[in-house]
């Protein structure tokens, strides 16, 4: 029976926001309690774990799991060092091991330290040696070369909004049973693009994207494909690696793994400038929602809790009250402050509170505005795909036709859940904001009659020429004017 070494290490920080983020907001998980918590969840360790159960000749082996509830600023570099440190403890405690099978997001930042994700890789390596190790990642990560060169293959989400969370795990897994069992030989290519890509021609079922995902598809359905994948890059973790890059591994062909990495990077490099968002200023938004029939979305990606921002905006807000929305609308917003009072004032009360501005505030100042305090909670719920959600203690207030939810702490306001959590419906309304650039609409896509993306400040926005870069390779599309790409475009 061969023995699979597992470990998760997942977050996606924004580099922008100023809130950091601590030890305390990641949920940790050793030993067996890694299987027993994230099986039968959509993520890709569930995956990992459906086809090693179903194989029955698989011994997992797991060890530590680190995944953020949060995706706030960067990582506290003491924190960053105890969890690095604690995941390879668990790791070196293994003995045996005939090939690992590790999920990472990607995107991780530490105060100090640009590639935790590749230190963990380059820690399990050292400690597995030879071994096959196959690495999942959602396609937002951001690749140093420690962390290619540690990984055997390379394993990308195909979808985006992402869907196929478990389903990436489980071509992870196949793909290391192929290597261990069937002999299979990785032979890798890498193609790097100086390609920062936003906008909706990303949604992979109605985006030009979705054409380079069918590309890596084939490539992984054909004989000798092992994986093939496009990585965009996450525009708010500002590293030396920030980048676009192509990853191609086939069964003992590095030929065809070069030719077809090139031929991907050709095609994002070609249809480059697609990949930029379409915003709507937010007046524009504003009306654009108090005409239409039926239920709006606002996506506010500047300030995307499920991007690294801080939540803590109420520009839309803002926008609202300046614009005269006089229709139902629900805006979340994590303000501890407000919440706080909220709760000192209790069910029922009236009173004057500054909303937002309260963590990013350097871009947002308080708003005074008098609210009802509807219903308090505890913040505790689930999220659609079956993870438990945080928010801290939570209120809903009203301001006339608006219902804010206000919580202590950052939460996902991607679907539905959030809402109903907290007796809010939003299939009720005609405005739902939601802090998210794209992953609402797996579940607002066929309820809406609009969607809008606006343009406001925050420190993921998708207007990208206004966040503070520092790190990122220059020059790069779109920050820079005539960009080159660094690969031949015809043969």
């Amino acid at each position: 029976m061969k023995r699979v070494l597992m470990a998760v290490f997942k977050q996606e920080v924004g580099s922008f926001n100023p809130q950091p983020t601590c030890y305390d907001d990641f949920e940790i998980r050793r030993g067996t309690a890694l299987i027993d918590d994230l099986r039968g969840t959509n993520t890709s360790t569930d995956g990992v774990i459906e086809v090693f159960s179903e194989h029955g000749a698989i011994e997992m082996v797991p060890t530590y799991a680190a995944w953020a509830r949060v995706c706030n600023g960067l990582v506290v570099q003491a924190d960053l060092d105890r969890l690095i440190d604690e995941l390879l403890a668990e790791v070196g405690k293994t003995e045996n091991i005939d090939g690992a099978c590790i999920c990472m997001h990607g995107a991780m930042a530490g105060e100090a330290e640009g590639d935790p994700e590749g230190r963990v890789l380059a820690g399990i390596r050292a400690h597995i040696g030879d071994a096959p190790m196959v690495v999942n990642f959602d396609l937002h990560g951001v690749f140093s070369d420690r962390m290619v060169d540690a990984a055997d293959a390379m394993v990308l989400l195909h979808t985006y909004p992402h869907v196929d969370m478990r389903s990436t795990g489980r071509r992870s897994a196949r793909v290391l049973l192929d290597i261990m069992e069937d002999g299979a030989k990785p032979t890798s290519a890498r193609v790097q693009i100086p390609l920062l890509a936003r906008g909706d021609q990303l949604i992979t079922a109605t985006g030009k994207f979705g054409e380079a995902m069918e590309i890596c598809q084939k490539i992984e359905a054909s004989e000798g494909g092992l994986a093939a994948g496009v990585n965009i890059g996450n525009p708010f973790t500002d590293t030396p690696d920030l980048r676009s890059n192509i990853f191609v591994t086939t069964d003992g062909d590095p030929e065809r793994a070069e030719r077809e990495a090139l031929r991907l990077a050709r095609f994002m490099w070609t249809h480059r400038a697609l990949f930029v968002a379409d915003l709507t200023p937010l007046e524009a938004a504003v009306r654009l929602a108090e005409e239409t029939a039926g239920l709006t979305v606002f996506s506010d990606a500047a300030d995307a809790t499920a991007s690294g921002a801080s939540g803590d905006s109420n520009a839309i807000l803002h926008g609202l009250l300046d614009y005269n929305y006089a229709k139902k609308a629900l805006v979340p917003l994590v303000d501890a402050p407000a919440v706080a009072a909220a709760h000192a004032a209790g069910v029922g009360a009236t009173l004057t509170l500054p909303l937002g501005g309260s963590l990013d505030k350097g871009r947002f100042t308080p708003l005074e505005l008098e609210v009802y305090v509807q219903t308090l909670s505890d913040g505790q719920f689930t999220y659609e795909g079956g993870l438990p959600a945080e928010g801290g203690r939570s209120a809903v207030l009203i301001h006339g036709s608006l219902a804010i939810l206000a919580t202590e702490r950052s939460v996902f306001s991607t679907g539905l859940r959030l809402f109903r959590a907290h007796g809010l419906e939003p299939t009720e309304c005609d405005l739902v904001v939601c802090k998210s650039p794209n992953g609402f609409r797996i579940h607002y896509g066929d309820l809406a009659a609009r969607i809008v993306a606006v343009d406001v400040p925050g420190s993921t926005s998708a207007n990208l020429k206004t966040l503070p870069y520092a790190q990122c390779p220059r020059p790069i599309f779109p920050l820079d004017e005539g960009v080159v790409a660094p690969f031949p475009l015809e043969d």
